[in-house]
């Protein structure tokens, strides 16, 4: 059986996919990035393996943060493209994405798509942590939640709070006065979603906007998020299928052409 893989690096988590050689998901897998990307890249990859009881696989791209330095890699893409290829195999077969919103652990991305998936354009947030993944855990861990309780909480609020700063550091500062003040966590919780969504939603070029919206990254997993995006944008949003591998998958998928 021929084996493609793909290599997604990110500041936080190393995301791993593998595909057969008809573009099939067989496994996916994540771990932390920790300081030996290297290191974790090929026991990450050799755990696929033995799982799937293959000794090889034929190609290996990398994409992310980490793409340069990731020695096992055949070759390596960018986020943007890998992100693009990814949504062939993960987008919902009744949709065509024309826009992706990809909320990873330190940076934000919106990518404008034709037709064919191709990319026309895209914008990138990744100067400050407002609007990402980190972003929600720092709140999550104030309110003393865990992070795959946010969105549901979120959903549970009847007065949300309103959470004005677009930097973290003070938005951090302004929910530790709102717990202070005794407001309800998920008011809280469901301002911080409309505040993330109104920061990233000004990075949409409206205009652009051709087709279905498709949701990625770690933050596609988070309900109240996409609820959030939904109320913005007043229009259906949709989640990827295995939205946190997508860049993973897309890599794969141009290991595949590569490959063969």
């Amino acid at each position: 059986m021929s084996v493609y893989a793909g290599l997604d690096g990110g500041s936080t988590y190393l995301k791993a996919a593998l595909l057969d050689g008809s573009g099939r998901v067989l496994a996916t897998e994540v771990v932390s990035t920790g300081i030996d990307n290297n290191g974790a890249a090929a026991r990450l990859l050799d755990k696929m393996k033995r799982a799937l009881g293959v000794t090889q696989i034929n190609y290996t791209m990398a994409t992310g943060y980490s793409r340069k330095i990731l020695e096992l890699a055949d070759d390596d893409v960018s986020e943007i493209t890998a992100h693009a290829y990814g949504v062939r195999v993960t987008a919902p077969r009744a949709f065509r994405p024309g826009l992706i919103v990809d909320i990873g652990g330190q940076d934000s991305k919106v990518i404008y798509l034709d037709s064919q998936y191709r990319v026309k354009n895209f914008s990138m947030n990744d100067k400050c942590a407002a609007g990402t993944g980190k972003f929600m855990e720092v709140i999550a861990q104030i309110l003393e939640t865990s992070i795959d309780r946010v969105g549901p909480l979120s959903l549970e609020s009847t007065a949300p709070c309103d959470i004005n700063s677009t930097c973290v550091v003070f938005a951090q500062s302004e929910v530790i006065s709102l717990v202070a003040r005794r407001f309800d966590r998920r008011d809280i919780l469901a301002g911080m979603h409309a505040s993330m969504a109104r920061r990233i939603v000004k990075m949409i070029r409206k205009n652009e906007l051709d087709g279905d919206i498709l949701m990625t990254g770690g933050g596609a997993l988070n309900i109240g998020l996409r609820r959030a995006f939904e109320d913005e944008l007043m229009r259906d949003v949709y989640v990827a299928s295995w939205p946190q591998f997508n860049g993973a998958i897309g890599a794969a998928l141009l290991a595949r052409e590569r490959g063969r």
